[in-house]
């Protein structure tokens, strides 16, 4: 008798986000003119900078992914312990899946929801990944999940655990973090969240993870320049900007800025902005936190159950925050 052949299950994708060309070009000019000016680091991720961002997680200097992948390799098992099998994994920041993809043996999920702000990069990953695990729902979300986390339909209504590694969160003030947690405990009733967070540490190691010895984060920081030409129209002419990054002892972030090497006018439909030789633009923070600041975010946002794993040089902290 000739066994039942699996029926293969295709990814169900679903495009949330829409392009606000008006919007963009209005963000973008208006943070250019501020006193000092300043952009949003979602611009740093455009096709060039998406890959220069997967070059950098492979630098000696850059330690969050590895140190991130060695603490799941370690603990995943305990934290599958906390987690009922058989829920929702919703993937924040999808990007290639693969982070994600890496705990299906180990957590189970009967649904996978990646999210990004646009399906279009997800659809090869989500489809092989479909192909890897022909029995698991596989949906592909479109949004911007930064301007609020409010998943569809589409994503289910079961049980829900967030994943959110990377240590993205620095990205987000610590005001606006605790927003962001707060949604995130509301879109995972009865489930929760799964986080990576960088850890405070010596600025002899922070500092050269955002300023490589190759300079691959400097390509990095001043590809956005011609990702806001394409999207304001403006001039910016590379060769005029620098990379610079810090740690701001005060506020407890890495800053990456780009710094005019030059006096410098820049022009856009409508606008410009002169720029004397060393002024700068903010293009981001990645904000660190100590194991106990971060579980007190988790529980000002309401997140009552809460377990820990980190790194034998206590570099970085995963979270399973419930409840």
């Amino acid at each position: 008798m000739n066994p039942v052949p699996v029926r293969e299950r295709a990814p169900l994708f679903v495009q949330l986000h829409q392009d606000d060309h008006a919007g963009v070009r209005a963000e973008l000019a208006s943070g250019l003119q501020a006193d000092i000016a300043f952009t949003h680091p979602k611009y740093l991720y455009d096709v060039l900078g998406s890959r220069l961002f997967e070059a950098i997680t492979e630098l000696p200097e850059y330690y969050p992914t590895r140190t991130e992948a060695s603490i799941f390799a370690s603990h995943a098992p305990a934290m599958a312990a906390l987690i009922p099998q058989g829920m929702t994994l919703v993937d924040l920041g999808a990007g290639n899946c693969e982070k994600a993809a890496r705990l299906f043996d180990v957590l189970r999920p009967a649904r996978y929801v990646a999210v990004d702000i646009s399906v279009t990069f997800l659809q090869d990953a989500l489809q092989c990944l479909q192909r890897q695990h022909p029995l698991m729902d596989m949906v592909g979300v479109g949004m911007d999940f930064s301007a609020g986390l409010t998943l569809p339909p589409a994503a289910g209504d079961g049980q829900r655990l967030l994943f959110y590694p990377g240590s993205s969160i620095g990205n987000f003030t610590p005001a606006e973090a605790l927003v962001f947690l707060r949604q995130a405990r509301e879109a995972a009733p009865g489930g929760g969240l799964l986080i990576g967070v960088d850890l405070v540490k010596p600025v002899s190691v922070l500092e050269p993870a955002y300023d490589d010895a190759l300079g691959v984060t400097a390509a990095f920081n001043r590809n956005m320049l011609l990702h806001i030409n394409r999207l304001l129209g403006s001039d910016f002419d590379v060769s005029q900007w620098q990379h610079r990054a810090l740690y701001n002892a005060g506020e407890a972030r890495i800053e990456m800025h780009l710094d005019a090497v030059q006096d410098v006018t820049v022009r856009w439909p409508g606008a410009q902005r002169d720029f004397k030789q060393g002024e700068s633009i903010h293009t981001e923070n990645s904000c660190k936190y100590t194991p106990a600041q971060f579980e007190h975010l988790l529980r000002e946002a309401g997140f009552s159950r809460i377990a820990q794993w980190r790194d034998p040089q206590d570099w970085f902290a995963v979270f399973l925050a419930r409840g």
